[in-house]
């Protein structure tokens, strides 16, 4: 049996798990930013933790290809990555790294480049394990790249929950509102699905965030069809980079400092919102077959 077979099989099998009763699926958090260094993936490890200490399980998908930024964050090196799942046979229990209070994560690593000279087969054959994932945890949250490549719009766009991280920089709000350009042309993209929020990281206070949050609002609401509703703000602190160094998240390093505070208030505004957890929601599933179909040729 050729590695082709091996794989229809395998989908054959999962079709056939689709039979049973439906599990309840993940809710999907997908943080992004329109640079880099505003700290997104600061921010998704630490809401990972607030969520965590709220009884959620959680995992993080690292959908930076090519680099490593949580698992650099959590000082964990995984053995397998997501392309040892499609090409190498091997399953979650394999791929997911446990890193700090339980939290799971799955790095997409340099090898995730391979997708782009994926056969029918392991494309079908990946839509349905991530479509199993979906069932794993309570919360997925997935780290995207900065900027507006492809994969990063996909990701957003097939999104029902985004969170929009953004800093006082000047470079950062045009960024952001680039993003947000990028992503109100694009034909998958349905911004009655799609809730983007915003986080003001690296304020001096509440009002500078808030002011920040109303001048991209504004220009948003102008020019673009897209609604955008403030999150919150996380405070300038000098623990949220010492914990970096240190390869922790903030909110174990210095529970008690202003970041971690902040992240846990947002954190709760997040869970009370259960709009997100409704039906009218696309799937990670969705997002990579997308990706992988924007490139994809029949061989």
């Amino acid at each position: 049996m050729d590695q082709a077979e091996k794989l229809r099989s395998m989908v054959k099998s999962q079709e056939g798990a689709t039979k049973e009763p439906a599990k309840r699926l993940a809710r999907v958090i997908t943080v992004t930013s329109g640079k880099g260094g505003v700290g997104k993936s600061s921010i998704a490890i630490n809401l990972a933790m607030q969520f965590r200490k709220k009884g959620k399980s959680v995992i993080i998908f690292d959908a930076d290809f090519g680099l490593a930024n949580i698992e650099v964050m959590f000082g964990a090196i995984p053995k397998y990555n997501l392309a040892d799942m499609i090409f190498r046979g091997k399953g979650f229990k394999d791929i997911i790294v446990e890193g700090p209070e339980g939290i799971g994560f799955i790095s997409g690593g340099s090898g995730i480049n391979g997708l782009g000279n994926m056969n029918r087969e392991q494309v079908q054959y990946l839509v349905y394990k991530l479509k199993e994932l979906e069932t794993l945890a309570d919360i997925i949250i997935i780290d995207t790249g900065a900027g507006i490549s492809d994969s990063v719009l996909e990701f957003v766009a097939s999104s029902g929950e985004v969170i929009l991280v953004t800093t006082p920089e000047p470079t950062s709000i045009t960024d952001s509102y680039a993003l947000l350009k990028a992503l109100n042309a694009r034909e998958s993209f349905d911004a009655e699905i799609c809730k983007i929020k915003v986080i003001a990281n690296r304020v001096l206070n509440y009002d500078e965030g808030k002011n920040l949050f109303s001048k991209l609002e504004v220009v948003v609401t102008k020019f673009l069809n897209i609604n955008l509703s403030f999150l919150g703000v996380i405070p300038m602190d000098m623990n949220m980079s010492k914990s970096i160094m240190q390869q922790k998240p903030v909110t174990m390093a210095y529970p008690n400092s202003a970041g971690a505070k902040a992240i846990e208030r947002i954190t709760e505004g997040l869970l009370e919102n259960k709009e997100a957890e409704g039906p009218k929601r696309n799937s990670l599933a969705r997002a990579v077959a997308n990706i992988i179909k924007n490139g994809f040729k029949s061989k």
